[in-house]
């Protein structure tokens, strides 16, 4: 079986977003594929007792100019999106019943989406009509996706999800787990190419 590099993310993170666009390089360079899992950091950071950045007045800001600024530096295109953060809770449930009912590679291409639609063109992912016709852009079923994020059992998925991400210690996304050490950012690329390079450091 080839290793893998696990990565939580939030649809309504920039750092995920970017993470996004970088992490399958990263592991195929390296002989790995990437597990991904959705989570809601809403979940992580009650966990936590932590809020979001952009909820400090003192770190809004530089919050927002740093997003820009990590995307420009990754060269991924990025907009700061017109209502931010958001709920994701309905794009999650999609990528679980696409990561359980279709298939990994499924789940990720709609996470690929889904990103590049909220960071690049505004797209409302808390909004069902705006979700709905995102899901028929991208090929799927809007009804079963609506039908999806609206069942018991996928809400239930991603609950599930959240329990068990925070009790192996995730608490921010995007989130890594690389051989059972974890590393948590963006910004930590770096330290995550070298790992996987040359072992433990």
């Amino acid at each position: 079986m080839t290793p893998t590099i696990d990565f939580w993310f939030d649809f309504s993170s920039p750092y995920s977003y970017i993470a996004n666009e970088w992490v399958d390089a990263v592991a195929a360079r390296h002989g790995r594929t990437v597990r991904r899992h959705a989570i809601l950091l809403g979940a992580t950071f009650q966990a936590a007792e932590l809020k979001s950045p952009v909820s400090y007045p003192i770190k809004r800001e530089y919050s927002l100019a740093d997003f820009a600024r990590s995307a420009r530096f990754e060269g991924v295109p990025y907009l700061q999106p017109d209502t931010f953060p958001i709920p994701t809770q309905n794009a999650a449930r999609i990528f679980w019943w696409l990561h359980d009912t279709g298939s990994p590679d499924a789940a990720a291409d709609w996470a690929r989406a889904a990103f590049r639609a909220y960071f690049t063109r505004s797209v409302l992912l808390s909004d069902p009509d705006a979700l709905k016709a995102l899901a028929a852009d991208s090929g799927l079923d809007a009804a079963a996706a609506e039908a999806a994020w609206n069942d018991p059992a996928w809400k239930l998925r991603l609950k599930s999800e959240n329990e068990t991400a925070i009790a192996a210690g995730i608490f921010g996304a995007p989130f890594f787990m690389v051989d059972g050490e974890p590393f948590w950012g963006n910004d930590r690329r770096a330290q995550i190419e070298r790992w996987l390079a040359t072992g433990p450091f």
